[in-house]
Formats: C-alpha cells, structure tokens, sequence
C-alpha cells in the first residue's frame, strides 16, 4: 500500500512525552499560582507592624506586593520553569522512545528480509517476556511455520514433477518404438498407452484431491464416520475379495462436522491402503468406529509384514512408498480408486484430517501390519444424526 510520509513513531512518542510533561509542569504552577492568589491583596500596601520595631534603621511598615507585583516577579521564572520542562521532556523523550522502540527495529528489519524470500532468519529477542518479545517470539514461530511450509511444498512441486514426467516419457518411449516399428503389435501398443494414460489421470485426480483437502475450500455437515467404513467397506468388498483380504467392520456412531465426500475419500483410502498392503494370503481388515469425549474416531488395523518406525514415520509423506510395502491393483470395476499407487494415499489422509482440525497417526503392530489412527472433533450433540 502507497502510503504518504508521516512522522515516525519516536518522533510522536517524543513529542508526546514533551507535551505531557510540559502540560503536568504548567498545571502545578497553576496549582501553586492559585493558592498564592488566595492570600494576596489586589493591590501592594502596607501595614504597620505589630509592637513596633527596637532597630531604628528598620522601618515600622511592612510592604504587602499585589497581585500585579506578584505576577510580575512569578511569570518570567514560570516561564523558565516551563522551557526547561519542554527542554528535558524533548530529550528524554527522545532517548526513551528510542529505547522503547528498539525491539520494534529488530521486527521490522527481520520482516523486510523475510518480504525479500528469506525465511531462515529469526529475530530471538532477548530478554524478559514482554509485548515486544510476544510479539518476536510470534513472528519466529511464524517464519519457521512458513520456512518448513515452503520446503514443503518445494518437496512436494519436485516429486510431483518426477511422477508427472514418468507416464509422460513412457508414453514418448512407446511411441517412438510403433513409429520406428510399423509392424509392431497395435493392440498392445494401446493397451500400454491406456494404462499409462490411467496412471497419469490417477495422479492428477489424487493431487487435486490433496490441493482441494490443503485449501479447506468446503462446506461443513454432520457426517457419522460409521456410515462411511459401511460405505468404503462395501465399495472395496469385490477388490477385497479378489486379493483374499477379510474386511471387518464394527463400531459406534461418530458424528463429525465436515465435507462427506472428503471423509468418505479418508476412510477408502485407509481401507484400501490397507487391503492393498496386506499378506499375500488369508490378510485381515479391521475398520472400528467410536466416540471418545472429545474426538470421534476412526481406526484402520491389516495384518502384513513387520514394519520398521523409520518406514512408518514417512509413509504419510507425499509420494513415499516404503519399500518393504508392494502396490498393486489396477482400476476399474471393483479395483482401486482413482489413485491407487500413486504413493499419495495416506498423505491425502492427513491432509483431509488436518483440513478437518483433526490428526492422523500410524503404528506398526508389533506381529505385523499397521493400525492407522484417524481423530476428528466431534459433533455438537445436539446437531449429532442417529
């Protein structure tokens, strides 16, 4: 914003502390003027003094000065009283808001280099907690909430890229193979680019799906999370099935306020990620529900293989697959959704409940497998459905 120059913040506090002590200084003259008017006579006489006087040289009358002579003796030295007030109140006022506004410099300088894209300078004010250093130890945690953020999302736009340009250059490879080869088969040739061109809508479709959850651009019902593990359960049933997987489901009724269909993608892609990573054989699904005092809940357990903590604390990143852990699937009917292998899956999870003021959290079970946690804020139960 174009902002016409004004005085700066030292100079109005100066001017501030001047005028206030100049103004406190002339009413206590004014105070004192007063009280001497009171006993003051309009005008100089004089009295005879009381038993006379033993000295000959001193006069038997005592001279009373009037107001007008009173005046004229108080003003000039007021007025020097007054000019030095206004001196000291310029000076120290000067000095003080200097020092005062000392810590606000240390902010505004780390704000200008932030502005120019730094974000790894913090300012650290020290000393005792108060408005000031309120307010630099908000703006450190600010700069660091947005250092990481940035980092982020520059890890996030780089593997994005790399898992864009793969379909793409696969898709050139195959192409230039027909183009070198005219006799090659036609039918595989558009079944590999089908495919390919499946993974790359997969992708697309899965890191809108992350941009929509990361914006927060929706609007807020009653959802019972319990109805949507039936849901999910049932639409991956056939996939389930297919892969010899049992799913269970069982639970309470969980009322959270959020979007249904971003819950709904929550809680299939948990259920899928589960099915998908499970034991080649007679693998088990286990989908709860419940409602705790103050969170509704939602838990995901599959047997598998025994995961490392190092593995499990990054699976929840975007485009982690952890390498102890297999994809498969393919879309279509009764197979994954949309973005099945695309390694956005769980992050997709967590950007959904954190978008729902929510938390998601993975453990491995010690005989193998995963139990992945989901924590939403429940329902007013008054608004609650049944």
């Amino acid at each position: 914003m174009d902002r016409r120059p004004g005085l700066s913040v030292r100079l109005q506090l100066t001017l501030s502390y001047a005028g206030f002590l100049l103004l406190a200084g002339a009413l206590l003259l004014a105070v004192v003027w007063l009280f001497l008017l009171r006993y003051v006579p309009d005008q100089a006489v004089t009295v005879p003094v009381r038993g006379g006087s033993d000295d000959p040289m001193r006069s038997p009358y005592l001279f009373v000065p009037g107001r007008s002579d009173l005046w004229e003796a108080f003003a000039p030295k007021a007025a020097m009283a007054l000019g030095f007030l206004l001196v000291c109140g310029l000076l120290g006022g000067w000095l003080l808001a200097g020092r005062m506004l000392a810590p606000l410099a240390r902010i505004t300088e780390a704000t200008r280099t932030a502005a120019t894209g730094s974000l790894f300078h913090r300012i650290r004010l020290p000393g005792r907690r108060d408005e000031f250093r309120e307010l630099a130890d908000a703006f450190d945690s600010m700069l660091a909430r947005l250092d990481a953020h940035v980092a982020e999302q520059q890890r996030f736009a780089a593997n994005a890229s790399h898992e864009l340009r793969t379909p793409l250059t696969i898709t050139q490879t195959l192409l230039e193979l027909a183009r070198k080869d005219p006799t090659r088969d036609t039918g595989r040739l558009v079944e590999s680019l089908y495919a390919v061109n499946t993974r790359a809508i997969d992708l697309t479709e899965a890191l809108l799906m992350l941009s929509r959850a990361d914006r927060r651009s929706f609007a807020r019902e009653h959802v019972d999370l319990s109805l949507l593990a039936e849901e999910a359960t049932e639409t991956l049933l056939t996939f389930a099935e297919a892969r010899g997987v049992v799913v269970e489901t069982t639970g309470d009724v969980a009322v959270v306020p959020g979007e249904p269909a971003l819950l709904l993608q929550l809680t299939t892609n948990l259920v899928h990620n589960a099915i998908v990573h499970n034991l080649p054989d007679h693998g088990r699904v286990r989908v709860t529900t419940r409602r705790d005092p103050d969170a509704a809940v939602l838990t995901v357990e599959n047997t598998g293989a025994v995961l490392a903590p190092e593995l499990v604390a990054t699976l929840a990143e975007p485009f982690q697959r952890g390498s102890e852990r297999t994809h498969g699937g393919r879309p279509g009917q009764g197979g994954p959704p949309a973005h099945a292998g695309a390694g956005l899956g769980l992050a997709i999870v967590r950007s959904i409940a954190e978008a729902h003021d929510g938390s998601l959290t993975l453990v491995a079970l010690p005989v193998g497998g995963l139990r992945a946690t989901v924590r939403l804020p429940v329902a007013a139960p008054s608004s609650a459905v049944s």
